[in-house]
C-alpha cells in the first residue's frame, strides 16, 4: 500500500453527488419532455424538454472524470488486487442488490402499465434475455460500465504508474485546452466511426443491450476516466479544470446550441448519433471546466447538510427511478400542469427516497448491500 497524503476534495466530493441527484429532476423532466419515455404526460413541456436536454448533454461525462480522479487516488493507495476487490465491491454490490429490489418490480410494474404483460409470452428467447438486460439493468447501466473500466483500469493504471514514475518530473507540461479539444474531437470522431461501421456491418448489435452497456458505453466514457486519472497526477492539468476559462463557457455553449440543431433535425437512420457523438465528447470536456471552476468556487468546503447528501446520494439515485416511474403512471395523469406536476413530482420522489434512505441506515443488511461496504460495530 502506498499512503499518499490527499487534501479532502470537498468539491469534487460535493459534485459527485449533486451529479447524481440530477438523475432525480432529469428522469422527472423525461415525463413532461418531448422526448417518449416509459411515462409521459399527455402534452410536453417545451422548456422542461429543453432542461431535460441540458442535463442530458454533459452529466454523466462530468461524472466519469471524477471517478477515474478517486480511482486513480486510490489505486496508490492500496495494492492493485485489493484496489480492485474495493472498487467492484463499492459499485457492484449495489447494482446487484438493486436489480432484485429496484428494477425487477419495475419492469413488473411497466408491463401493467404500458398492457404489454399479455405479449410477453410472444416473444422470442432472444427478445425476453435483451428486454430483460434493458430493463433490468436500466438506470444502473454507469454501475456497470464502472465495473468494466475497474478492470479494464487494472492494467491501463498499471502501465500508467510505471511510466510516470520514470517521468516524475513534469506531468503534461504543454498541455492547454486547445490540444485537448483536438484529442476529444478526433475520440469522438473515432467512436462515431466505429459505431457506424457497426451499424453497416450487423445492425442489430447496437440494439443488444448488454453489448451497448458493456461496449459502446465503455467505450465512449472511459476517456473521461481516463482524464480524471490524469488530473490527478498532474497539477497543471487539474488547475486548469478549476481555473474559469472563457472560452470553455463559450464552446459550452455552442456546442449544446449544436446539441438541439442535432436533436431537432437530426435522423436516426442518418448520421444523428454520430454527429451527437463528436458534439457531447467536446461538450462534456468543455463543462468539465465550467462544473468543475463554479464547484471548485462555491462547493470546496465541509458542510454537516453537504456531506448528508453526498452519502445518500447513491441510495437516493438507486431508489428514485422507481419512484418516478411510479409516479408518472399513477399520478401524473391526475395534474393538469406540467409545471405543478414536476415540482411536486420533485417533492413526492425526494421526500420518500430520504425516508428510505434514513430507513435503511437503521438495518445494517441495506446498508451494506447498498454501499458495498463492511459496517463497522458502533457504540
Amino acid at each position: 500500500m502506498t499512503n499518499v497524503p490527499v487534501q479532502r476534495e470537498y468539491f469534487l466530493d460535493s459534485i459527485r453527488a449533486w451529479l447524481m441527484l440530477l438523475g432525480i429532476p432529469f428522469h422527472i423532466s423525461l415525463i413532461y419532455s418531448s422526448h417518449t419515455w416509459h411515462v409521459n404526460s399527455i402534452e410536453p413541456s417545451w422548456w422542461l424538454t429543453l432542461f431535460n436536454d441540458f442535463i442530458h448533454s454533459f452529466r454523466m461525462q462530468v461524472f466519469f472524470v471524477i471517478s477515474g480522479y478517486f480511482s486513480y487516488m486510490l489505486f496508490l493507495r492500496y495494492p492493485i488486487k485489493r484496489w480492485w476487490k474495493v472498487r467492484v465491491e463499492r459499485v457492484g454490490i449495489p447494482m446487484l442488490t438493486a436489480i432484485p429490489l429496484l428494477t425487477l418490480p419495475q419492469f413488473i410494474m411497466l408491463q401493467y402499465v404500458k398492457g404489454k404483460a399479455d405479449n410477453w409470452q410472444n416473444l422470442t428467447f432472444y427478445e425476453k434475455y435483451n428486454t430483460l438486460v434493458w430493463e433490468l439493468v436500466s438506470h444502473l447501466w454507469f454501475l456497470l460500465v464502472l465495473v468494466v473500466m475497474t478492470t479494464v483500469s487494472l492494467w491501463i493504471f498499471s502501465k500508467l504508474r510505471r511510466k510516470l514514475s520514470r517521468h516524475h518530473e513534469s506531468h503534461f507540461p504543454n498541455i492547454t485546452w486547445a490540444k485537448l479539444s483536438l484529442l476529444f474531437l478526433a475520440l469522438g470522431i473515432t467512436y462515431g466511426a466505429i459505431r457506424r461501421i457497426l451499424f453497416l456491418v450487423y445492425p442489430p448489435v447496437l440494439s443488444d443491450g448488454l453489448f451497448n452497456f458493456v461496449v459502446m458505453q465503455t467505450l465512449f466514457y472511459i476517456p473521461f476516466f481516463m482524464l480524471g486519472a490524469l488530473a490527478f497526477i498532474a497539477p497543471k492539468l487539474k488547475e486548469m479544470f478549476t481555473t474559469p476559462s472563457p472560452w470553455c463557457a463559450v464552446g459550452s455553449a455552442l456546442a449544446f446550441a449544436a446539441y438541439l440543431l442535432n436533436q431537432r433535425y437530426g435522423s436516426g437512420d442518418a448520421w444523428m448519433y454520430e454527429t451527437e457523438s463528436v458534439i457531447t465528447m467536446l461538450l462534456g470536456l468543455w463543462m468539465v471546466n465550467v462544473v468543475f471552476a463554479l464547484g471548485h468556487r462555491l462547493l470546496n468546503f465541509k458542510s454537516t447538510r453537504v456531506t448528508y447528501f453526498v452519502n445518500a446520494s447513491l441510495f437516493i439515485y438507486l431508489v428514485h427511478h422507481p419512484l418516478t416511474l411510479f409516479f408518472g403512471a399513477y399520478i401524473t395523469p391526475h395534474i393538469s400542469s406540467n409545471a405543478l406536476g414536476f415540482f411536486t413530482g420533485l417533492v413526492f420522489v425526494v421526500g420518500i427516497a430520504i425516508l428510505l434512505y434514513e430507513v435503511h441506515l437503521r438495518i445494517p443488511l441495506l446498508r451494506f448491500l447498498f454501499s458495498g461496504k463492511p459496517q463497522n460495530k458502533t457504540a
